[in-house]
């Protein structure tokens, strides 16, 4: 959150085109006017256009403290309402994470930890001490304003690595849940303000539907993910999580989001990308395709293919 999503650390690359040529899309200046943006159009791409053999990324300093942070919250209207207002009042946190309920009992499960088993946001904090202190204690206060409870924070290199396993384990620990099971996952991006509707209308959906899909995200983004459990065999559940897939989409969009904050369209939400741009737009994209890889050799089938 703090120093903005991979296409913004992006500097400039080196590209393969389908032709063979190599081209550099840029140099380490922090900032350029020179022609075309080349490297996010590349970032963008999903390997549509070339292959990426190189890439220059922005670096930034190791803080001198670092503190995470863990507060528990009895819905998910409230935990996200939490994290809006903190973002809106311009406090200084670098990460912010939701795992609901389901993915932290999946958690204490998998991973032998024995985290409250509540809708839980975890933060992390840069900067000197000072600062760290003060964002720390103000996070608190909006936190608990809106419900929080059992806020703990640490700047313990190993109690920090601790908390932050659970967001890490989450996916493997939600498949586990269902042994022999495959995970769907997929996310969608709203903006701030909407985030948290969006989150429990998607939730509410998910109990209606009767699926195993556990919420998690980078709340403090708009992205959330939803990490559904699936037996790909049985065809009448596939056709449940499908158009709840559809339905949460759909949310997205007419909120003003996106389709996908992070995963890309690839193959699956190809026809969604003409939903959310429209006609002309995708038009242009798939004309840029042509024009770079006429033959169609680069991920060929997607992003811009037809249905």
């Amino acid at each position: 959150m703090r120093y903005g999503a991979m296409r913004e650390l992006v500097l400039s690359m080196k590209v393969v085109l389908p032709n063979g040529a190599i081209i550099e899309t840029g140099g380490r200046a922090r900032k350029t006017s020179a022609g075309y943006d080349l490297t996010h159009l590349f970032v963008g791409s999903e390997g549509t256009l070339g292959v990426i053999s190189e890439i220059t990324l922005k670096l930034f300093g190791v803080p001198e403290c670092t503190a995470a942070a863990t507060v528990q919250f009895s819905n998910l209207h409230s935990a996200v309402s939490a994290v809006t207002a903190i973002i809106q009042l311009g406090v200084g946190v670098a990460r912010i994470e939701l795992i609901d309920k389901a993915a932290v009992a999946a958690v204490n499960a998998y991973s032998n930890t024995s985290l409250l088993e509540e809708n839980m946001l975890l933060l992390e904090f840069h900067g000197s001490e000072y600062v760290v202190n003060h964002e720390v204690a103000l996070a608190a206060s909006i936190l608990a304003e809106h419900g929080g409870t059992g806020f703990m924070s640490s700047t313990d290199q190993s109690q920090r690595t601790v908390l932050w396993q659970a967001r890490h384990d989450a996916a493997w620990a939600i498949r586990a849940q269902r042994p022999g099971s495959q995970i769907f996952v997929t996310d969608v991006c709203v903006p701030i303000s909407l985030l948290a509707n969006c989150i429990t209308e998607t939730h509410a959906d998910i109990t209606a539907t009767g699926i195993l899909g556990p919420i998690v995200g980078h709340v403090g983004d708009g992205n959330f993910h939803v990490v559904v459990v699936v037996s790909p065999e049985d065809e009448e559940e596939m056709s449940r999580v499908e158009s709840f897939n559809e339905r949460l989409i759909a949310r997205a969009l007419s909120m003003g989001g996106t389709c996908t904050g992070e995963h890309g369209i690839g193959v699956g939400k190809i026809p969604h990308l003409l939903h959310e741009l429209g006609p002309d737009a995708v038009s242009l994209m798939r004309a840029i395709k042509s024009a770079i890889d006429p033959m169609g050799i680069m991920n060929p089938g997607k992003v811009t293919a037809e249905q």
